[in-house]
Formats: structure tokens, C-alpha cells, sequence
């Protein structure tokens, strides 16, 4: 790596202060919502990533639209932008996301969500930190080598999709599922959608993710008459109690997960009856399970299973069970795999701190990029706000996580 080229483009990098101030506040006041989330998608938003790649150089920007006839332009957006290298391969990506979650509870606010507040070094408002805080410190380094003329080692291109909100079938999986030629498998993947406030969590494993709704059915009847019905509140609690024993099946742990096991927890309860003295005939409920990825979801759902004949047979219900969520973990990226060996090199170097690959047991996108066999990582230096009301993302952690993409699309070796 060229130490001079390098000093240069940090130092480029460090005048971006209101540069990035500049960028999320257009960004923000762009609300790009999903369809689902009652919006009309993220063309406007990407229309204007575009417009700002072109006014810094890029020329080399691609489109690969996903049609969704439920938006008014009939598609939603997914952005690929290239800056070229000295080598062609292997490239470095940065993907994210336009797409936000809707500002909820406006009362939890102190000032309007998609108008961006400057605190000192906090920006507030929504989606600064989900995802635009790693969006604007990749489009900041590319900046930096355009306004230097410093020509990166490696390829450094930035993939902005749709759709991450709401399930990523107009987003990043359309994107690998139509249009995997566009990477390589030594290419090196970025994922900025999570991370800690030092950056030091390099996410590399996620576990795989199980819900389920519990609908048992008995016959509802007055409190005093029990004998009369079939208590599925009863039945229900009791349910909830025989499955904490998942925990002693599944067992093994794995020190790269914070949690290093499995976890199968009793979420969400909706109401059966309005008064004390009935006996609900009816009881709904959801378990939250996070499963280790060497365990197969379909050997838990087997003890699942049994667990609820038992129960069926002991207090004479009928439990239905739903699946709102079932996705098994795709292949960890491997601790040593590129990715993790060039975040961890810039980190150190720029940092003086040392990462650690780890687990998480929430689900991101980089499982589409894992599943189709591209070793990728999720990383960024945020305090971990997304969704809550008041938001914000620090100027410092953006530039400094601009630098750490300059450095990786340097590195030479």
C-alpha cells in the first residue's frame, strides 16, 4: 500500500464534514418507504444517489430494477456504481440500502423525522444510521479518490438496493438472483448494517431464525364451571413451560455468537377474554426461536411437535401452529476470509484497535450474498439506533468508516 496515497486521501476525507451533513439531510427528506410501510417506494431517492455519482465522476452506474406494479413507477431501484482500480479483481463492495422504516409514534420525536437536526456530532433523523450512515461514508470515499486522482488498488463499487425493510425480494435477492455475474467470489463484500460504536464487531454468522404462532383451541366456559370447558389459556401456559426444555436439547454452544446458544423465548400474547370469571376456549401465542446454524430448524420443529401432541392429549385442546418466520442460517463467512482479514488490517491500522469476528442472532441481508456462495461481512461503527425514534447517526463514525473503505480498496496484498 502507498502510505503517501493513502495519507492523502484520509486527509481528502476529513474536509467532508458538511459534505456528509449535506448528504443525509437530502437523503432523509427523501422518505423512501415500501409499498407495505403504505409508501411509494425509493426511485426519487435513487434517482438523486445517482444524480450526486455523476456530479462526483462515476461514470460507470448500472441499473437493475426489480418490477413491483404496487409503486407509482412501477419498479423499485437497485443502484450499482463502480470505480475502477489498478487491478480488476478482486473488487471491493459496499451494499446499502434506500429504503427506511416509517417514523412510528411522532410524539417520541422532538422535531420532524425526515428533517435532519445537527447536535454537535449527532445527526437525527430517520434512516441517518439505517443504512445512510455506511451509505454516505462509501460514497465519501469514492469522492476522496475522485477529488485526489488517486486510483484505488481494487475495483470499489457501491450496490444501492430496495427493499431491505420489507424482505429484500425486490432488493438484494432479485439483485443475486438475476444478476450474480455481477460479483466474484474473492470479490470483498461489506455489509454496513451493523456493528458497535468502536468497530470492533466484525459480523461474519447469523443464526437461523423461527417463529412461531401457537393457536390452541378448548371450549370456553364460566370461571366457576371448569369442569364444563377445556381451559386453553391453561393448556397454552402450560405449552410455554414443556418448551423451555428446547434449551437442554439444544444445547451446544458456539463461542462466536453473543449469545453462544440456541434461544427459544415466549414473545407475543394476544388477549383471549375480556373478563376475569370465563374460561377462554381460545389462546394464541408466538415463541421467538434463534438456532445455531449447525442445527437443522426441521429437528426442532420434531420436538416441537411432540410437545404439542402432549399437550393436546393432556388437556383435550387442538393447537394449530403457524410459521411467521422460517429461515434456516446460511454458511458463516469464514473468521480468515478476505473480508474479515481486510476490515480487521484497516481497523488496526487506522484505529490502533483490534476487531473480532462474531455472531449475531438478528437477520441481515449479507445471508442472500452467503447462500449464493460470496463470503461477505457486516460492519460498521454506529451505536446501534435503527428504528427508534430520534435516530442518529455521528459524523465522526461516518468518516472514519469512509476511511476504513478507502484503506480496504488500497490494500494490495
Amino acid at each position: 500500500m502507498n502510505k503517501l496515497e493513502l495519507d492523502r486521501v484520509i486527509q481528502t476525507i476529513d474536509g467532508y464534514r458538511d459534505e456528509a451533513i449535506r448528504l443525509q439531510t437530502d437523503l432523509t427528506a427523501i422518505p423512501a418507504l415500501g409499498p407495505e410501510n403504505d409508501g411509494e417506494g425509493e426511485d426519487k431517492k435513487a434517482d438523486y444517489l445517482k444524480n450526486y455519482l455523476r456530479s462526483i465522476g462515476i461514470d460507470d452506474i448500472r441499473e437493475y430494477n426489480a418490477p413491483d406494479s404496487r409503486v407509482p413507477c412501477g419498479y423499485r431501484p437497485n443502484v450499482v456504481a463502480t470505480l475502477g482500480g489498478k487491478v480488476k479483481e478482486p473488487a471491493v463492495w459496499i451494499m446499502a440500502h434506500t429504503d427506511v422504516v416509517p417514523p412510528g409514534d411522532l410524539s417520541k420525536w422532538t422535531g420532524d423525522p425526515y428533517t435532519v437536526r445537527v447536535e454537535g456530532d449527532r445527526l437525527i433523523g430517520r434512516g441517518v444510521e439505517d443504512n445512510q450512515s455506511g451509505m454516505v461514508a462509501s460514497l465519501l470515499a469514492i469522492k476522496a479518490f475522485k477529488e485526489t486522482g488517486i486510483v484505488p488498488h481494487r475495483p470499489l463499487g457501491v450496490v444501492l438496493v430496495a427493499d431491505e425493510e420489507t424482505g429484500s425480494a425486490f432488493g438484494l435477492k432479485y439483485v443475486v438472483d438475476h444478476h450474480k455475474h455481477l460479483f466474484k467470489k474473492n470479490d470483498i463484500i461489506i455489509v454496513p448494517d451493523a456493528g458497535n460504536p468502536k468497530g470492533s464487531m466484525i459480523e461474519v454468522a447469523e443464526k437461523s431464525i423461527l417463529w412461531i404462532k401457537f393457536h390452541t383451541k378448548g371450549r370456553q366456559t364460566h370461571g366457576s364451571t371448569p369442569e364444563k370447558g377445556r381451559n386453553a389459556h391453561k393448556a397454552a401456559c402450560y405449552l410455554t413451560t414443556r418448551l423451555e426444555t428446547l434449551y437442554n436439547r439444544f444445547k451446544k454452544r458456539d463461542q462466536v455468537f453473543d449469545p453462544p446458544i440456541s434461544t427459544f423465548e415466549p414473545t407475543k400474547k394476544e388477549a383471549n377474554v375480556p373478563n376475569v370469571n370465563t374460561i377462554p376456549g381460545e389462546d394464541v401465542l408466538y415463541f421467538d426461536c434463534r438456532v445455531l446454524p449447525f442445527y437443522k430448524l426441521n429437528d426442532v420443529l420434531k420436538v416441537v411437535k411432540t410437545i404439542v401432541r402432549e399437550t393436546e392429549k393432556k388437556y383435550k385442546v387442538k393447537i394449530s401452529t403457524e410459521y411467521p418466520q422460517h429461515e434456516s442460517a446460511a454458511p458463516p463467512t469464514p473468521t480468515d476470509a478476505p473480508v474479515v482479514l481486510a476490515i480487521s488490517r484497516a481497523v488496526r491500522e487506522l484505529r490502533n484497535r483490534r476487531t473480532k469476528p462474531m455472531g449475531i442472532g438478528g437477520g441481515t441481508v449479507a445471508k442472500f450474498f452467503r447462500d449464493a456462495g460470496f463470503p461477505c461481512a457486516v460492519w460498521g461503527t454506529m451505536d446501534e439506533v435503527a428504528h427508534t425514534a430520534d435516530e442518529y447517526a455521528l459524523l465522526p463514525a461516518i468518516l472514519d468508516d469512509a476511511k476504513v473503505f478507502a484503506h480496504i480498496a488500497l490494500q494490495d496484498g
